[in-house]
């Protein structure tokens, strides 16, 4: 029986990903944003990279900057990607008409984020095939870890995107809206600069981001540094900022036009 139910809701959100998948790669602007920035934006922090006492950390080059790729894939090919979708399907009424169907809000939401969510994952898996052969970053210690935070944080980012399409108006300003989001994690997430670099204090304050737990997954599996307690620690708080923006979304996305 669970069956029988289960398939027309797999065809419904393979149909909905896959038109939503033909509109991403329609739009040029949001394709190369997607596709190409968090490739390209890593290079830029490089210089300080250079510049930091990683041994110490016991950290390298290749790890800092596979981190940092894969957190900019969470927050452009994902996060601010999203952002704009949301609100332009909201304001073309695609959201309005869908709901009308057999889809439900659930199944609306995730085949709207289906195709950016792979994008991530299928950036992540060549991020870390390149960063290890290109960059000497070695092989993960601990893959699981690393496998959970690339899952959780694709997922949080997905949630966020529709949190924060609830209080954008127009596609113009999701860039705007996306903004704090995407400068306070690329600088205290860990992903421009590590967060076993910055002072205690101050790491204890980052950590408590959205995407530092997903982050901080990522780079211990890869170094094999996190304790059990630092990696429940880190699984719990990614799971409680998905569950808030889940219940934010469903209190407050907003499916009708903000006119």
């Amino acid at each position: 029986m669970s069956t029988l139910v289960l398939a027309p809701a797999g065809r419904r959100l393979k149909a909905l990903a896959r038109a939503e998948l033909t509109l991403l790669v329609r739009n040029r602007g949001a394709l190369v944003t997607a596709l190409l920035v968090p490739l390209a934006l890593p290079f830029s922090v490089r210089p300080a990279v250079d510049r930091m006492d990683l041994k110490a950390q016991g950290l390298n080059v290749g790890t800092v900057m596979l981190t940092a790729a894969i957190g900019f894939s969470f927050l452009f090919a994902v996060y601010t990607s999203l952002v704009s979708a949301y609100v332009a399907r909201r304001e073309e009424l695609v959201l309005k008409r869908l709901r009308t169907g057999e889809l439900g809000d659930f199944e609306i939401l995730s085949g709207t984020a289906l195709p950016a969510v792979c994008v991530g994952l299928a950036q992540s898996l060549v991020l870390c095939v390149g960063c290890a052969v290109l960059l000497d970053a070695g092989t993960p210690r601990a893959p699981y870890l690393t496998v959970l935070g690339v899952l959780s944080g694709l997922v949080l980012c997905a949630a966020l995107a529709a949190l924060t399409a609830t209080v954008t108006r127009t596609v113009e300003s999701a860039q705007i809206t996306a903004l704090p989001l995407v400068f306070v994690s690329m600088l205290g997430s860990g992903m421009a600069i590590p967060t076993e670099v910055l002072p205690d204090r101050l790491a204890s304050v980052c950590e408590l981001l959205p995407l530092s737990p997903a982050i901080r997954l990522v780079r211990g599996g890869w170094t094999g540094q996190l304790s059990g307690y630092e990696v429940l620690g880190a699984v719990a708080a990614t799971v409680a900022w998905t569950v808030l923006a889940v219940f934010a979304v469903r209190r407050w996305f907003r499916w009708e036009p903000r006119r």
